[in-house]
């Protein structure tokens, strides 16, 4: 291949063309340029994809395919397997709680959603909420919390993981709660919770902060509640047999 070709693909910013257009049957010349750019689109959007992963900082590789489906899922009336796959509650700027004991799939879901949602062209952001709190608090002590705010303006779907894991202290509440109310009826918001929403005093100290947070969380909220045993414990128990 000359570097003519890959010049003036530079300079057209055309990423792919010069890699992949020897390797295109050729039929007519309208199917031959049709395919060739079609590919090209394919490639940056898949690209893009994995750029938009990287952002969001997911603990783990986990996709939607290795997802064990089972009757441990309990779906709202309004919400199916189907629909929450479409990732359409992200466009409608809805909320996904999954709630349910530890071990029962609800990270793995989040993951795999979240990574779908990316290469679907969406920006997301990932974080264990103990995690997230404690980034909040040294931000704010360092006078960098509205700077942290504003990196949220262009992100469609914030995962909040492990709800409830740890309690957090009146400062780290109150800023989480700031967060989610910049958030409500903005962006989509997904959580994972081992805690029905009326044991959520256990994590914020402030009664009436905990209410006015849960309310915010459910309205235009999908709750989906997890049963059954943890895979971890059930994968170990089966192992030990063996």
């Amino acid at each position: 291949m000359s570097d003519s070709i890959k010049h003036k693909c530079k300079s057209l910013r055309l990423a792919y063309v010069a890699d992949i257009y020897e390797k295109i049957p050729f039929e007519s010349p309208e199917q031959y340029l049709a395919v060739l750019l079609q590919q090209e689109l394919d490639l940056r959007e898949a690209a893009k994809g994995e750029r938009l992963i990287k952002k969001a900082k997911f603990m783990n590789e986990k996709e939607l395919t290795d997802y064990q489906w089972g009757d441990q899922i309990r779906f709202p009336p309004q919400l199916n397997r189907e629909s929450l796959e479409s990732l359409h509650f992200i466009k409608k700027k809805e909320n996904v709680i999954l709630t349910g004991a530890p071990g029962t799939g609800k990270s793995h879901l989040v993951t795999a959603l979240g990574r779908k949602a990316c290469r679907n062209g969406y920006e997301v952001r990932f974080y264990r909420v103990a995690d997230l709190v404690e980034l909040l608090e040294k931000s704010w002590k360092e006078g960098r919390f509205q700077s942290l705010r504003n990196k949220f303006k262009k992100v469609d779907m914030v995962i909040l993981d492990e709800m409830g894991y740890v309690p957090f202290n009146k400062d780290g509440a109150e800023l989480l709660f700031q967060l989610i109310s910049d958030w409500y009826e903005q962006k989509s918001l997904v959580i994972t919770s081992n805690l029905e929403f009326s044991q959520w005093n256990r994590i914020f100290v402030d009664a009436r902060l905990t209410a006015a947070l849960v309310d915010r969380v459910i309205h235009h909220a999908h709750i989906l509640s997890f049963t059954g045993d943890s895979y971890r414990v059930k994968h170990a128990l089966s192992n030990h047999q063996l």
